[in-house]
């Protein structure tokens, strides 16, 4: 009689790998619960670090706006705002150009009026910025100034004039009431070119106003102690040519060459056809030529 087997009974030759099998499935489901443990422990890491570097970034945005607001908010001279002040100042690109064009021409901005005028702006947006405009004391106490140059400087005869060409710095800056660096620049100016040869050479002083400049001229005089001797324009050399304080080497070999082509020149308005020539400068440059 046969003895009948479970279908489920196990031969003992397989016993050993299910056992086996069973050990490496248990160890697998092991190190896949420990990954995802460890993935499920760095995600909030990761987004820690995240809120670490927004806030950081946050605090740099916040200190760059603070430094932006204080680097506007400073009193400051409107003849000397940039592209980037003008920007940071709400500015249009066409009225810091207006701005700078203007200050190209060496002309200066003295009141906020001055400054309405020339850029354009006006209303609210002037008056948050003019509130912060910052203009030299001389230029602020202008008007006194002029007044009081009356009252401490006694008229001069035009026969009793003081010499230019001596004139001290603490004379201009005391006496005159100009301000100290524009009396540098005269002084220094004065120095370079060996002397003034006329009152017109004040013209050539960078910043110095109109009415500042009548008002030296009004006590002082070029006065010519000495005799100068002036360039033959159509014999002088290139190096001859640059003695001449408003001529540089290229302009010396521009005027020289067309000399030497013209055959001549018989007046000084021949000069202007040279480009580059100053024409503006035409007055004081003859002050130093002579035509044989």
């Amino acid at each position: 009689m046969k003895t009948f087997k479970s279908h489920f009974e196990i031969h003992p030759r397989f016993q050993n790998g299910i056992f086996v099998l069973a050990i490496l499935l248990i160890v697998f489901l092991s190190a896949l619960g420990y990954f995802s443990v460890s993935s499920s422990t760095e995600k909030p890491l990761e987004l820690q670090e995240l809120v670490v570097y927004q806030t950081k970034i946050d605090s740099l945005k916040k200190a760059a706006h603070q430094e932006k607001l204080a680097y506007a908010m400073k009193p400051f001279n409107p003849n000397f705002i940039t592209d980037y002040k003008g920007y940071v100042l709400g500015l249009s690109v066409a009225q810091i150009d207006k701005l700078q064009e203007y200050r190209a021409q060496n002309k200066w901005i003295n009141s906020k009026e001055d400054f309405a005028r020339v850029t354009g702006v006006t209303g609210a947006q002037l008056d948050s910025i003019a509130q912060y405009f910052k203009f030299p004391e001389w230029v602020s106490q202008k008007s006194t100034s002029l007044s009081n140059r009356s009252k401490n400087v006694a008229p001069i005869a035009v026969g009793t004039k003081k010499d230019l060409n001596t004139v001290t710095r603490d004379e201009l800056i005391t006496q005159m009431n100009v301000p100290d660096f524009i009396a540098d620049r005269i002084i220094s100016y004065r120095n370079k070119i060996g002397g003034f040869l006329s009152d017109a050479q004040l013209l050539d002083i960078k910043g110095l106003y109109d009415g500042t400049r009548r008002g030296i001229l009004k006590y002082y005089t070029v006065k010519m102690n000495t005799p100068f001797s002036k360039i033959a324009i159509n014999t002088a050399t290139v190096k001859d040519l640059m003695k001449v304080p408003y001529f540089n080497f290229e302009l010396a070999l521009d005027i020289h060459d067309h000399i030497v082509e013209q055959g001549g020149i018989s007046n000084f308005e021949e000069l202007r056809k040279i480009q580059g020539f100053p024409v503006e400068k035409i007055d004081r440059i003859a002050l130093y030529l002579t035509i044989k």
